[in-house]
Parts: C-alpha cells; structure tokens; sequence
C-alpha cells in the first residue's frame, strides 16, 4: 500500500435478512489487496437487484466474497498488489465484483476492472459493470444475438433493460421491450427501442407476433420467469433462444415442451456472481473491445435514475423494491 489509506471505512452491512432497515452503516476494516488485486477507493457503487435478494437471506455472498453488499463500482486505485502490471496508482477505474460494493475501500482481482470511460462521471461509471457484463454474457454470448434478428427484452425500464435495449440497437437488432407503464414504455423508445409493450395492457405474446407478421422473437432476454415460460416460448421464433437471468414472478413453472420441440427452441441461463475471475476476466476483454469504444463515444450511455449517499442505502433499496425506477439506482460515495 502506499500514500495516506486509513485503517477502517464506513461500510453498510446487512443486520439480518429482512427489509431495507437491516442495511445499517457500520465500521470495518480497509480491506488489503492480494498479489493480482487492486485496492479501489470507492467513489460511486451501483445498487442492483441481487443486492435486495441478499438483504432478504435468499442470495449469499460466494465463498471468500465480502458480506458486504454492492456488485458495481467506480472509483480511484490506491494501491496494487506485487503482481498487478495493467493498471497504476492514480488509475480511474470501475470494476465488478462479487461483493463489497456499499463502502468507502474494494478490493477486486485486476482482470476484473476496466478503465473509467473518459467523460464519464463516477456516478455514471458506477453504473455499467453488472449490468453490461451480464447483458454482453447472456445476449450476446449465449442468446447469439446477431444483427437483424429480434430481441425481446422484459423489464425494459430496469437497469438491465435500459443497458440490453441500447447494446442491441448498437448491434444492429430490433428492439421488442416490455414495461409496466406507458411512461416506462416511453422511456424505452426514447432509449432505442423500435416498440415498447405495455404488458398490464397488451398481451405481449400476441404483440410480439404482430409485430414481427407472425414471426416471433430470435431471442428473449427473461427476468420473470413463473407464468412467463410458456409465454416466452409462445412469442419465439424458430430456432429463438430464451436466456433466463431472473425469476421475480417464482423459479417454477409447468411448461408446454411440444413448444420448445416444434419451434427447436434453447432455454438457457446463466448467474454471474459466483462465476470464477477468469470467466469474468475473458467478459472483461470483450467488452473493452467491442462496448468500451461505445462508452467513450457516448453513443451509448447508462441511464440514472437516482442517486443516494452511502448512508441512505436503505432508501436506494426501497426505491428498487417498488419498481419505480427507470434505469439504474446508485450510491454516491465521494
């Protein structure tokens, strides 16, 4: 370590499962970088919804991860481990990680952090690790999303949502979202989106269809789950893939196989959590190739919804768990 670092940070941990008021601002030691990490002062965090499904007690922290929560930050290298090469003291960075967010000080393994998009702000930058690596992961890499094809997305208001509608409009899809308002809905077309279904008022199975005369979507990125399953297959195309990355509407359904055998369909899924650092190493690479020249162009940007100041983290959570928010919900933590 180098330069004037202090021995314990304000951190928020979680009290006991149960509702945002077990997120409490506590004291806890500066954590201190391995060999291959860097210690990053936290200047912004973003709050996503694995953070609330662990405040409940159904999403433990991995094996050796911090308890604390907070998968997403942006912030200043401070100090670098023997083996760390790429990055420098000074270094303005953002990083994903699988725990340890909702602090002044991080500790994240160096392949697992990129360099801060130049006219990015913190807050901004905060805002993209979790869900661009999970988006270029599930859509690209396992949905094949290719230019041409048509990409439904559920949830399109959300911080996944706004981030998958601009990657695939970037990449050359058309866009087919969901939302559960006309406001949302607008909120997408704004974004990129070529059409936005108002899902409390139009069923989107018979809209994706006739949106695409008939054809149905290439691939479906799913939060939902539950009632969803069958639908998703419903609206696919031939040969569609449906990539699963969250269950709020329940992890079970009975399911109509004949559909996923006429159509050829594939339903995967995949976490990103728990997955070892190379896996997120090898994302890292891909996106700094393909996405990060994006981000430093400004052609595609993360969408804030509102910003809460370390302590307040509770608030953050309430406002996450009434499904207002449109885009991401970060703290502030310069």
């Amino acid at each position: 370590m180098t330069g004037k670092i202090p021995l314990s940070m304000n951190a928020v941990e979680i009290v006991k499962p149960g509702g945002p008021e077990e997120l409490q601002l506590v004291q806890r030691n500066v954590p201190n970088p391995k060999a291959n990490e860097l210690l990053i002062k936290i200047r912004a965090a973003g709050v996503n919804r694995p953070d609330v499904v662990q405040r409940q007690g159904h999403y433990p922290a991995p094996e050796g991860a911090s308890d604390i929560p907070g998968l997403e930050i942006a912030g200043d290298v401070v100090a670098i481990g023997d083996q760390v090469e790429n990055f420098h003291i000074g270094d303005q960075v953002v990083a994903l990680l699988p725990g340890g967010g909702y602090a002044e000080y991080a500790v994240v393994h160096a392949s697992n952090a990129l360099p801060l998009p130049s006219n990015f702000s913190y807050v901004e930058a905060a805002a993209i690790p979790e869900t661009f690596f999970t988006v270029w992961h599930n859509v690209f890499q396992l949905g094949l999303l290719k230019a041409g094809q048509v990409f439904l997305v559920h949830g399109g208001s959300s911080g996944i949502g706004t981030t998958a509608i601009q990657l695939a409009k970037a990449f050359g899809a058309t866009v087919i979202t969901t939302a559960g308002s006309q406001a949302k809905c607008d909120a997408c077309i704004e974004l990129g989106a070529d059409h936005a279904i108002p899902y409390r008022e139009q069923d989107f199975v018979a809209a994706v269809k006739e949106l695409t005369n008939g054809r149905g979507a290439d691939v479906i990125l799913d939060m939902v789950g539950g009632d969803y399953t069958n639908r998703n297959y419903q609206a696919a195309a031939i040969n569609g893939r449906i990539v699963q990355i969250a269950f709020l509407n329940g992890a079970k359904a009975e399911i109509n196989l004949s559909y996923l055998m006429m159509k050829r369909l594939t339903h995967t899924g995949s976490t990103l959590r728990a997955r070892p650092v190379d896996f997120k190493a090898d994302l890292a690479t891909e996106l700094k190739k393909h996405v990060w020249p994006l981000l430093e162009k400004r052609t595609i940007a993360p969408v804030i919804d509102m910003i809460f100041p370390l302590k307040d983290a509770w608030r953050a959570h309430k406002r996450m768990e009434e499904s207002n928010h449109i885009g991401k919900i970060i703290l502030d933590i310069a």
